[in-house]
């Protein structure tokens, strides 16, 4: 008696659980009827556009809204997005096609930002040259603050032989550079603002001295999402792009000061190297993109535009 106690106790607990996820699942995408999209971002300047079309969303008080759902880590964020615990993201674009790679259906629906990155070192590195013997940091090598170190050394006509190149996280470089632990590092802002601000480093380059009009981080979404709910999935896009035309000097400070919580001198100086207009990623940039994440061993095989960028027609 005691054992189909013990028994029946357990199965209900199990029902109850998987009736609470299954309530859960449903309250998440339609919430107060409204379909509820999961999207995963880093809390960084390239994400801008993203932010500002959820204040479109809510604004216009649509059917459509967007969930944020935040990461520390673009590891954790690609882990979730390839679990499908998230609808869509604001990733690398690199990352986004080795996922496409991997099998993972995933329609990029626009770029993220244009420019917008820079090489910052120590101030005892005065040109491309003093790097040799040195240490710099990227955050992933699928991503194009790896392309552009590749472009700097090609440029001085160095190899990655002539310096150790090792993979922070965001967070960690400008820390990293003060202690002396590195000498320089490219990643996405503000995390190279940080140090300009406070005259702690220099810029060596700004990627478009490198790589002029550097596609860097997408907007993604799967497509199960797309087939399954064409409507909302029209309503993400098309306010997307309209966010990020909105995105002008003050409207773009504004975001960022309420999404990321960095000091006024260091958003303004992000900002500056930054432009969130006519975000598309066009056939001929992701021609540009795909030579060169093959020319340096970044992805042998890139998916094909038609595979990996969303029609916008």
């Amino acid at each position: 008696m005691k054992k189909f106690t013990s028994i029946t106790i357990a199965l209900i607990l199990l029902l109850l659980v998987t009736l609470t996820a299954c309530s859960s699942k449903e309250d998440t995408l339609n919430y107060e009827g409204k379909t509820v999209i999961k999207i995963g971002y880093l809390p960084i300047t390239h994400a801008l556009a993203l932010f500002e079309e959820k204040e479109l969303l809510e604004a216009s008080n649509d059917d459509v809204q967007i969930q944020l759902v935040k990461f520390n880590a673009w590891t954790d964020l690609t882990d979730a997005l390839s679990a499908g615990k998230i609808d869509g993201a604001s990733v690398l674009v690199e990352l986004a096609m080795n996922i496409v790679n991997n099998g993972i259906d995933l329609k990029a629906i626009g770029l993220g930002h244009k420019d917008g990155n820079v090489v910052v070192v120590s101030n005892d590195i005065k040109s491309a040259s003093d790097l040799k013997g040195k240490t710099f940091a990227i955050p992933s090598a699928q991503s194009s603050h790896n392309i552009l170190l590749n472009d700097l050394l090609k440029q001085a006509g160095m190899t990655r032989e002539d310096l150790k190149i090792i993979q922070l996280s965001p967070t960690e470089m400008p820390s990293s550079l003060v202690s002396h632990a590195i000498d320089g590092y490219c990643v996405a802002e503000p995390y190279g603002a940080q140090i300009i601000a406070k005259d702690l480093g220099h810029v060596l380059y700004e990627s478009s001295d490198l790589w002029e009009d550097s596609a860097c981080c997408a907007f993604v979404l799967h497509q199960s999402l797309i087939d399954s709910n064409k409507e909302a999935a029209n309503t993400i896009i098309s306010k997307y792009f309209e966010a990020g035309n909105l995105l002008d000097t003050k409207t773009s400070m504004a975001i960022a000061e309420k999404y990321l919580g960095q000091e006024t001198k260091t958003l303004e100086q992000s900002l500056a190297w930054i432009s969130y207009k006519n975000l598309e990623l066009t056939q001929e940039e992701y021609n540009v993109l795909c030579d060169k994440v093959k020319a340096y061993g970044i992805n042998e095989n890139p998916p094909t535009y038609e595979k990996f960028v969303y029609s916008l027609d």
